[in-house]
């Protein structure tokens, strides 16, 4: 039982809540997890790194700290954090904008981008800006996380085809391909074309055979996420075995052994400032990917995620990366669909994790020599194959043009622009999509159901209405972005029905008002007043009715405030006098 102060730690340190309930089984669970997904990790952070254009190393050094890091502060115990393709792509944007050559610079630049992010996701967490996230829409993150898909495959092709190429943008990837494309290597062609095609087949074909073969769900979709893993193993001793560098195959060279050196990110001013807002969009493209991932597997084991905790988890896995040699990370949907279906009990797993990846950096990069860049290409392409969501462009297209606009914008502005643009675009078109909502709310004039006293839109029921009385309901806050379109919409509905001695606004929608919302209703009560009819509310919410009764508004409303709609109409319609001005 925690103390209260304990308690208060804890919604920062989440490791005081579970580690006093660590058991052996906890422990054998995170065990087991850890030494499956410490298999998948080592190729996959090789290959993110060669996409962020880093020495291998620095991938696997990205995988270590973070992950300690993580399993402190973090809030999930099924997110594995470390080097993910989206923030590996947005990296090597950002620093190959710097137009650095010298590696050593290319390396200070980008554990400095990770250095940055972690601060600012740190901050974010520590006034409790989590919500922010909601503010980039799901049709936006798809536009853009299948956008940045297709740029980074087509920036791998260089790698399966063994030729020169390069480019931030669709069209210069496309031109850069188109020039090279008869100095194809055809072995390293080959090799690269045929682990791909292995690969997707594994990942389309390798479960169902293993589970007519006998083995359950669970170990069959583990082995057939390991398929990278036998990809690297066997290229590397092909390779090692045919001669392939000595052909012309290109290889990732000799990985130094040994654990992540101390690095501390540059203290450049300009560096700084040119790294800022590559920071900031890395920080919050990182961070809705890794609640959404974070999201899924709590709910299956009917846990909660707290963003802002999350927050101060990635921000200290990134100020980890920084300080270890590493670049920015976040958490990623393989490794955590891997670590979750392994079992992992507690975030000590991506400890464990770490470990396993520790050791290897040890004792296993000498043997990596041989292992051909095609091969980790190849791991990429099918990696972010899974990343290219055509199902909500279908979805957005039939139910909600303006967002399916949004995913288009998005996707058009990332692949023709640039990841920063796209994320840039993708901020801004949610921003406006948001506001162009709430500044056109949705009204409905309403009568009454027959034999009820229920009251619906008179555009899509058979409802009984009075020509004294006009009920109109607004399905939104009332602000300073509505105001003028409800005052246009009872006016103009007014001036329709010649007959109308009363004006009840239906507010059982509308769950907040501010000072332009009241200063208008109170102008539209004396208009109407004018023109001999009077302006009455129904159905005010608690906290709504609180803001009208510290302002003036109730005393020259000129009409009531009823508690149900039902009873403004019957006390109303029933009224033998009409209203004077």
């Amino acid at each position: 039982m925690l103390t209260g102060s304990t308690s208060r730690l804890a919604r920062w340190l989440p490791l005081l809540a579970w580690a006093p309930r660590y058991d052996r089984n906890a422990l054998s669970a995170d065990l087991l997890a850890a030494a499956i997904v410490t298999l998948m990790l080592i190729p996959q952070s090789l290959a993110y790194a060669q996409l962020a254009g880093l020495p291998p190393q620095v991938g696997l050094y990205a995988s270590i700290a973070p992950l300690c890091a993580y399993a402190l502060f973090g809030s999930s115990h099924a997110l594995s954090v470390g080097p993910v393709a989206i923030v590996s792509l947005m990296t090597a944007a950002a620093v190959g904008s710097l137009g650095l050559v010298d590696p050593a610079l290319r390396l200070q630049a980008a554990l400095t981008l990770a250095f940055l992010s972690g601060l600012m996701l740190v901050l974010m967490g520590a006034l409790r800006l989590g919500f922010l996230a909601s503010f980039l829409s799901h049709p936006v993150v798809s536009g853009f996380v299948t956008a940045s898909s297709l740029l980074i495959a087509l920036s791998q092709v260089k790698h399966l085809l063994g030729i020169a190429g390069g480019g931030d943008t669709l069209p210069a990837l496309l031109g850069s391909l188109a020039a090279h494309i008869t100095d194809i290597h055809g072995p390293t062609a080959a090799l690269g074309l045929g682990v791909t095609v292995l690969l997707l087949l594994a990942r389309r074909r390798l479960r169902p055979l293993l589970m007519r073969a006998g083995l359950s769900p669970r170990t069959a979709d583990i082995w057939t996420r390991a398929a990278p893993v036998l990809a690297v193993l066997a290229s590397t001793l092909l390779s090692w075995a045919a001669g392939l560098e000595a052909a012309g195959v290109r290889t990732v060279g000799l990985i130094p052994a040994g654990l992540p050196p101390l690095t501390l990110p540059s203290a450049d001013p300009d560096l700084l400032a040119r790294l800022a807002l590559p920071a900031l969009l890395i920080s919050v493209i990182g961070f809705v990917e890794s609640v959404s991932v974070a999201q899924t597997f709590a709910a299956k084991r009917r846990l909660r995620i707290e963003p802002d905790r999350e927050l101060v988890g990635l921000g200290a896995a990134n100020v980890a990366a920084a300080v270890t040699g590493g670049y920015p990370v976040t958490g990623g949907f393989a490794r955590s669909v891997v670590n979750f279906e392994a079992g992992a009990a507690t975030p000590a797993a991506g400890a464990y994790t770490a470990a396993g990846i520790a050791l290897a950096t040890l004792t296993l990069t000498p043997l990596l020599r041989h292992l051909p860049q095609a091969t980790l290409a190849a791991t990429i392409v099918v990696a972010v194959s899974s990343l290219i969501d055509t199902t909500t462009l279908r979805r957005t297209w039939r139910s909600s043009p303006a967002d399916c606009a949004a995913l288009v914008t998005t996707l058009a502005v990332t692949l023709f622009a640039g990841v920063e643009s796209g994320v840039g675009a993708g901020v801004a078109l949610s921003l406006l999509t948001l506001l162009w909502h709430a500044s056109r709310p949705h009204m409905a004039v309403v009568g009454r159901v027959p034999g009820t006293e229920h009251y619906r839109n008179v555009e899509r029921h058979a409802v009984d209405t009075d020509p004294s009385l006009i009920g109109l309901r607004v399905d939104e806050g009332l602000n300073f972005m509505n105001a003028r379109q409800v005052e246009d919409r009872i006016l103009a509905l007014v001036a329709a029905q010649p007959a109308v001695r009363h004006v009840v606004l239906l507010c059982s929608a509308v769950n907040d008002i501010d000072a332009s919302a009241l200063e208008m209703l109170e102008s539209v009560a004396h208009r109407l007043a004018d023109m001999g009819v009077l302006l009455h509310l129904s159905e005010v919410k608690g906290p709504v009715m609180d803001r009208l009764e510290r302002t003036d508004l109730l005393a020259h409303l000129g009409g009531r405030v009823f508690l149900s709609h039902h009873a403004a109409v019957t006390a109303l319609t029933a009224a033998s006098d009409p209203p004077r001005p």
